[in-house]
């Protein structure tokens, strides 16, 4: 098994997303990532001034945030396989 979570991983994951957005109120662009799995991260970037909004720009910001929770949640999840490994070997050699 694997001990690190790559950019390839990370890129490869991104590019298996299917990404919704839509603007809300006059200055805020909200983009939500559908992963493979079903799984949905919500991200969004604002403006202070509704005359700069700009909708292409709002949303590189927020899947640039999804990307870097994407970074966690794999770590995350690399984590977990590594913890449950570990607890089954260790009832393994308490059986």
């Amino acid at each position: 098994m694997k001990n690190t979570v790559t950019q390839e991983d990370i890129d490869e994951l991104f590019s298996q997303c299917k990404f919704e957005s839509t603007k809300l109120g006059n200055k805020t662009c909200v983009v939500v990532a559908i992963l493979p799995n079903g799984f949905e991260i919500c991200e969004s970037a604002s403006c202070v001034d509704p005359a700069n909004y700009n909708q292409q720009m709002g949303e590189d910001i927020a899947k640039e945030r999804i990307k870097n929770k994407l970074w966690e949640l794999e770590g995350y999840s690399l984590q977990e396989c590594f913890y449950i490994r570990e607890q089954k070997n260790a009832t393994r050699q308490n059986s």
